[in-house]
C-alpha cells in the first residue's frame, strides 16, 4: 500500500515524459545529428560533412536576409504584442471603460480565432495592388504616391506580412494581460488615488511592477513565435520577391522540400533552436523573474 502511494504519481508522470521524449527531445537530437550530414529525402545513405553545413550557412546571403527578417519580426512583435497590448489591456481594465470593455475584448480577440490561411487570404484582398482596399483608400484621399504593390515589392513585403501577424496576435496577448491585471488588488489603486497619484503614475508604479511575471511570459512566447513564424510569409509571398520576405522557417522549408537538401535544412533548424534559446536565456537573466530578494 505504501509502495503504491509512493510511486502512484509515476502513473501520471511517466506517460507524459515518454511522449515528450519521443516527440520532442528525440527529434531534436536526431535533427542535430542530421545537421552534420548531407543527404536527400530519397537518398539511401548519408554523407558525413562535419561542420560544412554550418560554415556554408554563415556565408549564405539568403539565410542572413531571413535572419534579419526574423529580427524585424521580433522587434515589431515586441512593440505591438507586448508593449501596445499591455497598454490596451490596462485601458480596458480602467473604470472609465468598464461598461464597454466586454465588447471590446471580444472585438480584439476575434482575429485570434481565425486560421492563418483565412487571414492571409483576407489580407491578399487588402494588399491587391490594383483593387486592394489599402491602395483604393489612399487614392480616395489623394495619396496616390503612397500606393504600393505591398506584397510584390522587396521594400514592403516583409512589413506587410508582419502587419498581419500583429493584427491576429494582439488580441491573444491583450487577453493574457487582462486576466493578470484583474488579479491586482484594487486597494493599491484606491490608496494611491488618496495620495494623489495620477492614472499614469498608477500605471508605472503599480500596474507594471505587479504584472512583471506575465510580461515576461508574453515576451518569451512572442520572441519564440517570431523566430519560428512560417504560415504568413509562406502563404502570402513564399518568401519573395527574391528572399525579401523570407524568414528562417520558410528558408528551411525551401531547402528541405524544394531543393531536397535535408542536411542543410537540419543545420538551419539547429541555428533557429539555439538562437531562440539564447535570446530566452538573456531575457530570463535580465528580468531575474522569480528570484527572491
Amino acid at each position: 500500500m505504501n509502495i503504491a502511494r509512493k510511486y502512484g504519481s509515476l502513473i501520471y508522470v511517466v506517460p507524459a515524459a515518454l511522449i515528450t521524449t519521443v516527440f520532442v527531445y528525440y527529434p531534436l537530437l536526431l535533427n542535430f545529428i542530421y545537421s552534420f550530414y548531407e543527404f536527400s529525402a530519397i537518398s539511401p545513405g548519408k554523407v558525413f560533412v562535419g561542420w560544412s553545413n554550418f560554415k556554408e550557412l554563415l556565408h549564405d546571403e539568403a539565410a542572413l536576409i531571413s535572419l534579419l527578417n526574423n529580427v524585424k519580426y521580433i522587434l515589431i512583435s515586441v512593440f505591438f504584442q507586448v508593449i501596445l497590448s499591455f497598454i490596451i489591456a490596462a485601458i480596458l481594465e480602467d473604470r472609465f471603460f468598464r461598461k464597454v470593455s466586454p465588447f471590446l475584448r471580444v472585438l480584439y480577440f476575434v482575429p485570434v480565432l481565425l486560421s492563418v490561411t483565412i487571414v492571409a487570404f483576407i489580407f491578399q484582398f487588402f494588399y491587391d495592388p490594383v483593387n486592394g482596399l489599402i491602395n483604393q483608400s489612399l487614392a480616395a484621399v489623394g495619396l496616390d504616391s503612397w500606393r504600393q504593390p505591398w506584397l510584390g515589392s522587396s521594400d514592403t513585403a516583409i512589413y506587410a506580412v508582419i502587419a498581419i501577424s500583429q493584427w491576429q496576435s494582439m488580441g491573444y496577448t491583450a487577453l493574457l494581460f487582462i486576466v493578470s491585471l484583474q488579479t491586482i488588488p484594487k486597494d493599491l489603486y484606491e490608496a494611491s488615488s488618496l495620495e494623489g497619484a495620477s492614472k499614469v503614475q498608477q500605471f508605472f508604479h503599480i500596474t507594471v511592477p505587479q504584472s512583471k511575471e506575465i510580461i515576461l511570459v508574453v515576451l518569451i512566447v512572442t520572441v519564440a513565435q517570431s523566430f519560428t513564424v512560417f504560415g504568413e510569409p509562406y502563404i502570402l509571398t513564399g518568401g519573395g520577391p527574391g528572399y525579401s520576405s523570407s524568414v528562417l522557417a520558410t528558408y528551411l522549408y525551401e531547402n528541405a522540400f524544394n531543393q531536397d537538401r535535408m542536411g542543410y535544412a537540419s543545420s538551419i533548424a539547429v541555428v533557429v533552436f539555439f538562437l531562440t534559446m539564447a535570446v530566452l536565456a538573456v531575457q530570463l537573466k535580465i528580468s531575474k523573474t522569480g528570484e527572491r530578494s
